[in-house]
């Protein structure tokens, strides 16, 4: 993508300027950022993602001023008649399991894969919604079918109502509204408060981000670095031989308290270990993700990352579901090349080291990457 280059997707502003004006800043509303849009899926085909096991899925109902929750997996039979107005099924994560909503998912990759996380899509009967709520994260609201009604208002300290099985808002007042038909998209920075009501039957994608909390990041990381090392052959014991008896014993002696705090952040000290550590959490793949047993790359054949694959780099390291690899000159080049544009022509990772085309023999074999079919073995 060329970050450069004014786009409808943006309502004919470049990534650039959208992520300097608009990104966690203010809502964008984009009529026909998408035109003559295709869902990604059939309603039969979102249904029938409800039911499988690995598939995130939830039914939320309302009667009156009352909503109901419950989560999937759903047989059709657990669904209530499209005829029956006012209930909404949202899947989640369908880019795992769609090519067309990986696809599209990857339109948003202006923003870096390690804040992307998935596109979820939505069906609703009419007057069907999940009332108004406030997300912490970042979303594009793009209407694929149908047509819903947005309500929106600026981030506030809204209270919840404590009633509900969904995060309501109690004091919701809007400020602006539009009807989305398909093709159009909204987009909301984070905790904007914002209300969807389908007008008739419609399905919605939701672009979302990931947003780690502060402590969510140090306790991931920490454990990684603590999983990462070694047992030591001639491990550092507290010692206190200037311990002087005391007529306190109940109290822990500072000079513990200190070596523990030398422990701890000597875990911390290495920049590179701490950016390992980071990498590999950032790129693990969801619990519900199951890769399938692929074969060796054909030389002739390019290489593409299985749309499950999550995949980033940094400086000294590539990372790819959760392991991590070390990376210099022209092998560094090539998965990077791999990370950013999720393919390789053959001419492209030939140059690679044998190493580095044995890893990703390898990585075929798991099913992280497959051979790019030629023309003739595409349906």
């Amino acid at each position: 993508m060329d970050i450069a280059l004014a786009t409808p997707l943006l309502g004919g502003l470049t990534p650039q300027v959208f992520m300097r004006r608009h990104w966690q800043k203010q809502p964008l509303l984009i009529r026909q950022a998408f035109p003559a849009i295709v869902p990604p899926v059939s309603r039969a085909e979102l249904f029938a993602l409800a039911a499988d096991e690995e598939v995130e899925s939830r039914l939320v109902e309302r009667e009156g001023d009352t909503w109901r929750l419950n989560h999937g997996p759903f047989s059709r039979r657990q669904l209530p008649s499209v005829r029956q107005p006012a209930w909404t099924l949202l899947v989640q994560g369908v880019d795992l399991h769609v090519n067309a909503a990986h696809e599209l998912l990857n339109r948003f990759r202006f923003v870096p894969d390690a804040r992307l996380d998935d596109l979820m899509m939505s069906y609703a009967t009419d007057g069907g919604g999940v009332g108004p709520h406030m997300d912490s994260y970042d979303v594009f609201l793009l209407q694929v079918h149908g047509r819903r009604r947005w309500r929106i208002s600026r981030p506030y300290e809204g209270t919840l109502r404590p009633d509900m099985p969904v995060k309501i808002l109690s004091d919701f007042q809007a400020e602006e509204e539009w009807v989305l038909e398909p093709g159009d998209m909204l987009y909301l920075p984070p905790r904007w408060a914002h209300d969807g009501v389908a007008e008739g039957e419609c399905m919605t994608c939701s672009v979302g981000f990931r947003v780690p909390a502060k402590d969510e990041v140090g306790r991931e990381v920490l454990q990684r670095l603590l999983d990462g090392e070694s047992p030591s052959t001639s491990p550092v014991l507290y010692r206190d031989g200037a311990q002087p008896a005391t007529d306190t014993p109940g109290r822990i002696p500072a000079t513990l308290q200190a070596f523990t705090a030398e422990a701890v952040s000597r875990l911390v000290e290495n920049p590179k270990a701490l950016a390992c550590a980071l990498g590999e959490w950032l790129s693990e793949p969801k619990p519900r993700v199951r890769f399938d047993p692929g074969a060796p790359l054909r030389r002739d054949a390019g290489v593409v990352l299985d749309r499950r694959t999550r995949m980033l780099y940094d400086d000294d390291h590539v990372f790819i579901n959760g392991e991590s690899y070390r990376a210099a000159g022209a092998d560094a080049s090539v998965m990077r090349h791999l990370a950013d544009h999720r393919r390789l022509a053959p001419a492209h990772w030939q140059r690679a080291s044998e190493d580095a085309r044995r890893l990703l023999d390898d990585w075929a074999e798991v099913g992280w990457v497959y051979a790019e079919p030629s023309p003739q073995e595409e349906p």
